[in-house]
């Protein structure tokens, strides 16, 4: 498969880590231009591109960047994607803490309702609910009975089955996560989010998300308790298991 990356930071260098090992064609972008990822691309066999060249005849594109950077990449650079070219959304909103406030999502608007509505396409929300940590350390073989879960939300059904393989070609198990619309349940703070559950526990999280809890949680509880996590600079791996046990807490299965 055809796989553009656009932004290749924690989240978006490890899926194109994992995923060229897997087998894919994978092309990688950032802001920049080819030269600043030509290097890492050379490191993981991908091909170094602008962000034009990660879009053009992908059956893939995963945009991978801060949630307000969506706002800066040019109107035109879906124009010559392939109709059907399938968009998979990784960014948070965290407001007042890395982005700035976004009316519309703080109003009650999905945050990848807002991206595709900036994209004037449709998309998925995949790989937002899994610490990079996780991502990069902890997939399994399928069938692993100990496999952690990732959800995806979006509306085209053949589509979400190639995003659902891509996440099982990560090493984790794929749970429905329902339609675009209903990805709120897999945004920070709700239940299903970066806990490190199977599929099983995943899907119960995704269902028991409440509308309107989580951005409550976000901003006062977890902000706190994240915030003294990290107060003596910790690396993330001695701090991972504290954090996932911070967001179980939070939301209790």
């Amino acid at each position: 498969m055809k796989i553009g990356i656009i932004g290749v930071g924690e989240m978006g260098g490890t899926l194109a880590v994992g995923w060229s090992r897997a087998g894919h064609s994978v092309r990688v972008a950032n802001s920049r231009g080819p030269e600043a990822v030509r290097k890492f691309a050379n490191e993981i066999g991908a091909v170094a591109a602008d962000i034009y060249g990660a879009v053009e005849d992908a059956d893939v594109v995963l945009l991978s960047m801060p949630f307000p950077a969506i706002t800066s990449l040019p109107g035109d650079l879906f124009d010559r994607a392939a109709e059907n070219v399938v968009i998979i959304d990784t960014a948070n909103y965290y407001p007042d803490v890395r982005d700035p406030r976004i009316a519309e999502i703080d109003a009650g608007m999905p945050e990848s309702v807002w991206v595709s509505q900036q994209l004037g396409r449709p998309i998925f929300k995949a790989f937002n609910s899994i610490m990079f940590y996780a991502l990069s350390e902890l997939g399994k073989a399928k069938g692993a009975p100990d496999r952690l879960a990732l959800p995806v939300a979006g509306d085209d059904v053949r589509a979400k089955q190639i995003v659902m393989g891509l996440v099982n070609d990560m090493g984790f198990d794929p749970v429905d996560g329902g339609s675009l619309e209903e990805s709120w349940r897999q945004q920070p703070s709700t239940p299903a989010y970066c806990c490190d559950y199977d599929a099983a526990k995943t899907l119960e999280g995704i269902r028991a998300a409440v509308k309107g809890k989580a951005e409550k949680i976000r901003d006062h509880e977890w902000r706190e308790r994240y915030g003294r996590l990290f107060a003596s600079q910790p690396t993330y791996a001695d701090v991972h298991a504290d954090v996932i046990a911070l967001n179980r807490s939070l939301n209790p299965l």
